[in-house]
């Protein structure tokens, strides 16, 4: 058979020499045969690729020992996330350079449902994936894309405030000392600190609310020389451009004088929707940013500049001006969405909507990542397997994107899937369904 670039052999040949890089990260010579047999569980098709049925998938004919092995790679082996995540990033971002350089760094949580109470970190919180308060895990996360793909490059859990001051419970799960609670923003922080540390091109840092509604998360980024295109809440407040709050007071002779800037009754920032309403139709155009799987992706919005408010008569001088992006669908009542965003005051409107919208990425990151790599089937419950698994599973998906950047950007989206041996009769792994046992 000839070997082309394309051809299934040369892919699980690329797919061998991927695993190599990965085993430098791993510390022990030992631990090389279950990363193979790991990430190939990962990727092979399978309805549950949580340890048991990868392990009949990947060695139908030991099952048990199979198990056994990729159980302790995964729950108790102490090689670290960080450096198997920096083999990654340095074999996934030169696809992306190739495809035109990375354009954004993308921030987001993602949440895992779980039933019962024992797994690290669960809890009853804002699942996105199930689009309610519910029974889960959170993660918070940071990926790196190109107009064409991205990739996560840092992944951690977020610890509830009762999970982090519960002794007990951060015994039983193997929850390290140092790791202690913080905000989803301050995670979002570590991440990206690291990212910099590490000589990842800085690009365009985009967020959602739940990160951009958080001035210190803001103040930090343009501190880091870091342009944003941020989410925010309704309620933010801002002052329109041409106005500002008041200089700090008159000097009365006494004491230091006054430095700090103040507001009175008549001189008040606007809530961003406030300001949005009052805004004239003219203001609001339609833009187009993408083509879907429904056809064009298109909306109306408006963009003004505008300086942050929240507490400045704490401060000594204004913070910059900015861009306030607002969404108003034009059936929608009301304004749906407002984004803060430092990009250049000569941008276009277009292409400002078009870089605010690139979070799509993140969001089809995820989307494959529960459903073809099994992101959230891991069933232990320590802090350690949660994140291995977590790491090997961003491993996985960062080969596929891989494998895609050979083929041209008009080519259909693929897949690259790995053979799976055949099962033994009746074997019926845990976890699997009926259709998926019979096979």
């Amino acid at each position: 058979m000839r070997i082309t670039k394309h051809s299934p052999r040369a892919s699980e040949q690329r797919f061998a020499a991927y695993l190599d890089l990965l085993s430098g990260a791993l510390g022990h010579a030992d631990r090389i045969a279950p990363l193979h047999a790991y990430c190939t569980g990962l990727l092979v098709p399978g309805e549950r690729k949580s340890v048991e049925p990868m392990a009949a998938r990947v060695d139908p004919a030991h099952v048990q020992a199979r198990h056994q092995s990729m159980h302790h790679f995964v729950a108790r082996a102490p090689w670290k996330d960080e450096d198997m995540l920096a083999a990654v990033r340095f074999y996934a971002l030169p696809t992306l350079e190739r495809q035109g350089g990375i354009q954004s760094w993308s921030v987001d949580d993602t949440g895992l449902p779980k039933k019962g109470q024992h797994s690290v970190g669960v809890a009853r919180q804002y699942c996105g994936q199930l689009g309610k308060q519910e029974n889960c895990q959170v993660a918070v996360s940071l990926s790196v894309a190109s107009k064409e793909a991205s990739v996560p490059v840092a992944f951690r859990l977020y610890l509830p405030k009762e999970w982090a001051e519960d002794p007990q419970r951060r015994d039983k799960a193997g929850i390290p000392p140092e790791v202690q609670f913080q905000t989803k923003p301050q995670i979002a922080l570590e991440q990206i600190r690291a990212a910099l540390e590490a000589g990842v091109p800085k690009a365009l840092v985009l967020a959602d609310a739940a990160f951009g509604n958080d001035t210190a998360f803001r103040d930090q980024l343009t501190q880091w020389g870091l342009r944003y295109a941020v989410g925010i809440q309704p309620t933010t407040s801002v002052w329109p451009q041409g106005s500002g709050p008041l200089p700090p007071a008159p000097y009365q002779g006494r004491g230091q004088p006054p430095k700090r800037l103040r507001r009175d009754a008549q001189h008040q920032p606007l809530s961003v929707q406030k300001l949005a309403l009052g805004l004239s139709a003219d203001a609001y155009q339609t833009v187009a940013w993408r083509s879907g799987a429904k056809g064009v992706l298109q909306s109306r919005f408006a963009a003004v500049r505008v300086r942050a408010a929240h507490r400045d008569y704490q401060r000594q001088r204004p913070r910059d001006e900015q861009w306030l992006v607002i969404e108003w669908p034009e059936e929608e009542g009301a304004p749906t969405k407002y984004w803060l965003s430092t990009m250049p005051k000569n941008i276009s409107l277009k292409r400002l909507v078009g870089a605010i919208k690139e979070r799509w990425h993140i969001e089809r990151d995820y989307e494959e990542l529960k459903q073809e790599i099994g992101l959230g089937h891991y069933e232990g419950r320590g802090w350690r397997g949660f994140h291995h698994h977590a790491t090997l599973s961003i491993a996985a998906y960062a080969f596929l994107v891989a494998e895609r950047g050979l083929f041209p950007p008009s080519s259909p989206r693929r897949s690259p899937r790995l053979p799976a041996p055949a099962l033994p009769q009746g074997q019926k792994p845990r976890g699997a369904s009926a259709a998926a046992r019979a096979a």
